[in-house]
């Protein structure tokens, strides 16, 4: 039988959550990427701010590049969106006529501003994502829970859980990452593209981070001997010796404890939360030393903090249920957010990347 991925716990009870749905219509789900920089006005790359509905990144990229002829892999962008969802993102390609860009448009998306830039955008290159979100079906008195689960979120953090994107329809894909590590990868590699390759190996990096997070999920805040704190203000890590000297920093969101996304580049942790982490790969019935098999330098490994920061957080009511809005950083799922609001968050929906 396939291994399914772990549906992620909730921090909260099911007392502080209530019932809604959410991506009835793409409508439902807005997202506005927050670019890491403002392209400059001058340069050989142009930068377009598209609009797509219902449609994936990677088919708008095909959209594009039949429009104008060229080939899927000369653009660039910052970040994967969601499909089922009205999205806005920048996308950037080479040496174009910006006149032919300008009010270009399909059935399901539209091009609504041409800058030029200097550089290709690449994959990472934003700061986090803009999410307004109706929730439909809620109740009198769900705008006050809300309101408070969000506030408590801003304060303490979300969990970052991999969103459901990561593993695939029903979760195939992190089956196949599994069969690769635990037979010969490049068997495997000879037999799959190599994009696929990088996806399902993801997926089992994916799984591991979201088991490591539903252990310690109740203090994702909380700093133990041997973590590997994250830095919020670049993205770097370090040991964490004694917690009682590191936990106001901790307390004051400066740093967050870390988890694996194994590799043999990966910094190991010490202590208990390297216990956690060998229980995880255990359950999987992997070690970390099966990812150093790997060709094509896939799946190096990092580190990735257990929580984020939610900011401007907003929640109002609107004909047949709520709409809330928040900021996240880049890598962070909304659905880890919904999931701390409602009851029940769809755990396959349709149609994302």
């Amino acid at each position: 039988m396939a291994l399914k991925p772990l549906r992620p716990v909730p921090r909260g009870g099911p007392s502080a959550r209530f019932q809604g749905r959410y991506k009835t219509t793409p409508e439902d789900f807005a997202v506005d990427e927050l670019a890491a920089y403002e392209p400059s006005g001058q340069g050989d790359h142009i930068w377009l701010w598209v609009e797509k509905r219902g449609l994936s990144t990677f088919d708008l990229l095909r959209e594009l590049s039949i429009r104008l002829d060229r080939d899927e892999r000369s653009f660039g962008v910052a970040g994967l969106k969601d499909a089922q969802a009205i999205s806005r993102q920048w996308v950037s390609i080479e040496h174009v006529d910006p006149a032919q860009c300008r009010g270009l448009q399909g059935e399901r998306f539209v091009v609504r501003d041409v800058r030029r830039h200097g550089n290709k955008l690449r994959l990472g290159h934003l700061r986090g994502n803009r999410f307004a979100i109706t929730l439909r079906g809620t109740q009198s008195g769900d705008l006050d829970l809300a309101r408070q689960n969000l506030a408590d979120l801003a304060v303490r953090g979300v969990p970052n859980y991999f969103g459901e994107q990561r593993f695939g329809k029903r979760g195939a894909n992190l089956q196949k990452g599994l069969d690769v590590l635990r037979g010969d990868p490049r068997a495997f590699a000879h037999r799959m593209p190599r994009r696929v390759f990088g996806l399902v190996l993801s997926a089992v990096q994916s799984e591991v981070f979201n088991r490591v997070v539903a252990a310690r999920i109740q203090g994702l805040g909380q700093l133990l001997p041997g973590d590997l704190a994250w830095k919020h203000d670049n993205g770097s890590v370090f040991l964490v010796e004694d917690p009682a000297v590191e936990q106001p920093r901790a307390d004051a969101f400066a740093i967050s404890p870390s988890g694996p996304m194994p590799g043999p580049e990966m910094t190991l942790p010490g202590g208990e939360v390297a216990a956690i982490e060998a229980a995880a790969l255990q359950v999987l019935e992997i070690d970390v030393a099966a990812f150093g098999k790997l060709p094509f330098r896939l799946a190096r490994g990092e580190r990735r903090p257990l929580r984020v920061p939610l900011t401007v957080p907003e929640v109002v009511a609107v004909d047949g249920g709520l709409r809330v809005s928040f900021v996240l950083p880049k890598g962070a799922y909304a659905t880890s957010v919904l999931r701390e609001l409602l009851v029940d968050t769809i755990w396959f929906g349709p149609g994302d990347d």
